[in-house]
């Protein structure tokens, strides 16, 4: 499919990469939890790094030509470019969740927003970059700040209505985190969707994005990491 948008064939190594990035997940039992996933590296234009790897494709706002990098992902620009994921939030059930994210490039931007969704009845899900730090939130009023703000692989998690973890640098760390119901709103990715209206986008670039069902968020991580590292190698 990537390829039919491309209009011609990927490298092989490229294609290596994406199925033994895919075979790996598998093994690690983490594949059936991913349920809305885009590798945006590796195909050869915008239009096939938006086709989808799991689930529903995005829908395209303002991202043009210009703003992909076959390596390094797509940049936003913190105002008006955003990728609705057309995954809503209780398409994944009220405990068991994950979202997860691949940066190449951090704005270091004030309160805005990699991959969020929030109504005004209920607490946000989001990754969040700030100048110092970056914050999780798990459908929850707890947040979880972690610093140094430059992670690349970032995600958090939820397999239980009392706790969640997200992993940034290596590392996955719990948090106290008691959990609220869902919104029926679609994830924004570059940006928060909030009742329909994009609100603090990020100029971040991203690579590679995922949500869905509760996984290990170490092992998504390492396979996210393989996976860009044998798409760089594999591009002339």
């Amino acid at each position: 499919a990537v390829e039919l948008e491309d209009g011609q064939a990927l490298e092989d190594g490229v294609r290596t990469a994406i199925n033994d990035f895919v075979v790996g997940c598998k093994d690690d039992g983490i594949w059936s939890a991913i349920k809305s996933a885009c590798i945006l590296a590796g195909a050869r234009t915008l239009d096939g790094a938006l086709v989808p790897l799991v689930g529903s494709a995005p829908t395209n706002n303002n991202f043009v030509s210009g703003d992909y990098d076959r390596e390094t992902g797509l940049v936003g620009n913190a105002s008006t470019k955003y990728l609705d994921s057309n995954r809503a939030e209780n398409a994944d059930p009220q405990d068991d969740n994950h979202i997860a994210v691949n940066v190449t490039f951090h704005a270091g931007s004030v309160s805005r927003f990699i991959l969020s969704v929030f109504d005004n009845s209920i607490s946000p899900f989001r990754l969040t970059e700030i100048y110092d730090d970056y914050g999780v939130r798990s459908r929850s009023a707890t947040a979880a700040l972690f610093a140094p703000q430059t992670p690349t692989f970032v995600g958090n998690n939820r397999n239980n209505g009392s706790t969640a973890e997200y992993r940034a640098h290596g590392s996955t760390t719990s948090y106290a985190s008691t959990s609220l119901a869902p919104s029926s709103i679609n994830y924004y990715v570059f940006g928060r969707n909030r009742n329909g209206t994009l609100v603090g986008p990020v100029a971040n670039r991203l690579s590679f994005y995922s949500i869905g069902e509760s996984l290990d968020l170490a092992d998504l991580d390492n396979r996210v990491s393989t996976l860009m590292t044998d798409i760089a190698a594999a591009i002339p």
